[in-house]
């Protein structure tokens, strides 16, 4: 059973803030199906975008890097991936350390 985009959107923002990592939502998708996009800022004008993709190989569901660039590329690349799927939800990281928390246990 999957569970509902908002439901994990949610749980991560918690796991977030209990490490004490600023996060928010920049664009909510849609609550049960939505696809979710990570960006996270490093604070330095750098940033990375992440995807949960499938592993073919294995077939488990894994954060891929989407793109990595500066701020303002990382922010254009979203902004044409919403164009495309308005039903996609926009979660924004800020660590200086790069810290996303996307391959801790129970968020994969």
């Amino acid at each position: 059973m999957r569970l509902t985009a908002d439901f994990w959107v949610g749980a991560y923002l918690r796991r977030l803030a209990a490490e004490g990592i600023p996060a928010f939502v920049v664009a909510r998708g849609d609550a049960t199906a939505g696809a979710v996009l990570v960006k996270c800022a490093t604070l330095d004008g750098q940033a990375r975008a992440y995807q949960r993709s499938f592993d073919m190989m294995t077939g488990a569901r894994v954060w891929m890097e989407l793109l990595a660039g500066t701020d303002a590329e990382v922010d254009r690349a979203i902004a044409g991936q919403r164009r495309t799927d308005p039903d996609l939800w926009v979660i924004e990281v800020e660590d200086r350390e790069g810290r996303h928390m996307l391959d801790a246990p129970g968020l994969e």
